[in-house]
């Protein structure tokens, strides 16, 4: 990839375009979850207030003190800096298809536009159950690169690692929504979660392209783990400006997904973040996207509604808006992919004067 001219596949839309300079996030969400080991009851609920109000507020926040071992992470990085540094006809054994959407790719497309990035997808879990979709069945099968010791190893224990993480932030949402802490497991126990491993070559023009286009996430939670260089924007609540968030050593990025917003009826909303890249320096990242089993009806949680919070929404089929979502990514489309606003029901509408 790193040899391509600016095709004009990666040139975003003007309005879409990177500005030269932009701003650093201030005032985002850091939450410590140490007390989650260590603190009684009155520690987890005051975290759990804190996740609240980052989930309602900005759709997404930093953790430290999470207990993922520095170990595991170091060596899930060695193991994706030694993938993509692979030769591409190396890369290119592992390239993944319409039909079995894991492994290797380098021309995924976000809302009809190239990224300028290779990744390399994977589940946890082998085999989940197949998705099926119109025109068949979709294979969730690892393809894992030969000759690449401790590859698959490093990323096994690192996602293991990831999981135990996930199910905290999801008990402490629960918690922050006055459920009951495990009211939400139960639609992982067949879960859809896969990890992607992301490279971000180079770019000879970044005021042109980005390494993701903006987009929220679709699932329930993502766990993201970024290198130094950082690139990550998230459009700000108050004013519409994308903000950049400084990477912090040591920490993951929580993004609350759609999914978790049409659960809490739009108490909490996902937040709509792109990738930007630069000309210096290569990039990389790690995000974990939790997401639950496919036969899941996405629906506001019960408990949450009444006459006068009715639901906002009207229940979907995960497996469906999934797979619809990753051929999407898969290809350029006419239209733009599903989002969780086309279950949306409609307002009533306002009272005559």
């Amino acid at each position: 990839m790193g040899g391509l001219s600016m095709d004009q596949a990666f040139v975003q839309a003007p309005e879409h375009r990177p500005k030269p300079t932009v701003t650093e996030a201030i005032g985002i969400p850091l939450i410590d979850l140490t007390p989650l080991a260590s603190g009684g009851a009155a520690a987890v609920d005051a975290l759990a207030a804190e996740v609240g109000a980052a989930s309602r507020d900005w759709g997404f926040f930093v953790v430290v003190g999470h207990g993922v071992p520095a170990g595991a992470v170091a060596r899930a990085t060695e193991a994706q800096r030694a993938f993509f540094a692979l030769p591409a006809e190396r890369k290119a054994a592992v390239r993944r298809s319409e039909a079995e959407p894991l492994g290797y790719y380098e021309s995924e497309h976000t809302k009809n536009v190239r990224d300028w990035k290779e990744v390399y997808d994977l589940v946890p879990r082998e085999p989940p159950p197949p998705a099926a979709v119109a025109g068949g069945e979709l294979v969730f099968a690892n393809k894992w690169p030969q000759d690449l010791p401790g590859f698959r190893e490093a990323l096994e224990e690192y996602v293991k690692a990831m999981e135990e993480l996930a199910f905290k932030i999801l008990e402490l949402i629960a918690r922050s929504l006055n459920l009951r802490p495990d009211r939400l497991h139960g639609f992982f126990r067949d879960q859809t979660t896969f990890i992607r491993l992301n490279h971000y070559p180079p770019c000879p023009s970044p005021d042109l392209a980005l390494g993701v286009g903006r987009h929220k996430d679709a699932g329930a939670l993502t766990i993201l783990y970024q290198d130094d260089v950082g690139g990550l924007d998230v459009r700000r609540r108050s004013d519409g400006e994308w903000v950049r968030v400084k990477p912090v050593p040591n920490s993951f990025i929580i993004n609350v997904g759609d999914v978790i917003q049409v659960w809490s009826n739009d108490r909490y909303e996902s937040a709509e973040h792109r990738v930007s890249v630069n000309s210096a320096r290569e990039r990389f990242s790690m995000p974990y996207f939790f997401n639950p089993a496919s036969y899941t009806m996405v629906e506001p949680v019960e408990e949450l509604l009444s006459e006068e919070k009715p639901a906002r929404y009207d229940a979907y089929n995960w497996g469906d808006f999934f797979s619809t979502r990753k051929n999407s990514n898969f290809k350029k489309l006419d239209v733009e992919n599903i989002q969780i606003a086309h279950f949306k029901k409609s307002a009533a509408a306002p009272p005559r004067t």
